[in-house]
C-alpha cells in the first residue's frame, strides 16, 4: 500500500514532463509501422527471397528423405523467424538432433 503512494507522484511527473516537450502536430514525421494498414512512401520493399543451399541443409537437420509434402512450406518461407529451422530443447525432446554432436 505505501509503494502506491510513492509510485502515483511518480507516474504523474513522468507524464507531465512529457507533455510539457510535446510538439505540434504539423512537426511530427511519419514513423514507419504506426499505421499498419498504411505503408510509409520510400520504405524498403523486399522482392525478392534466396535460400541457399546451406540454408536448405540447416532447416532439414534431423529429417530423412523422402521429405514429406507437409515441409513443402520451406519453399515460400520468407526471412522472418520461424523456430522449425532452429535447436529446440536438449535431451529426449531433441528428436531432430539438433544438439547430439555437443
Amino acid at each position: 500500500m505505501q509503494m502506491r503512494h510513492f509510485i502515483y507522484p511518480l507516474v504523474q511527473i513522468a507524464l507531465l514532463s512529457l507533455g510539457a516537450n510535446s510538439v505540434q502536430a504539423d512537426d511530427i514525421t511519419y514513423v514507419a509501422g504506426t499505421d499498419p494498414s498504411e505503408r510509409p512512401i520510400g520504405a524498403p520493399v523486399v522482392t525478392e527471397v534466396h535460400h541457399d543451399a546451406a540454408w536448405y541443409t540447416t532447416a532439414l537437420t534431423g529429417v530423412e528423405q523422402p521429405y514429406p509434402a507437409s515441409l513443402h512450406f520451406l519453399e515460400n518461407q520468407g526471412n522472418w523467424f520461424i523456430p522449425f529451422i532452429h535447436p529446440g530443447m536438449t535431451a529426449r525432446y531433441d528428436i531432430r538432433g539438433w544438439h547430439a554432436g555437443k
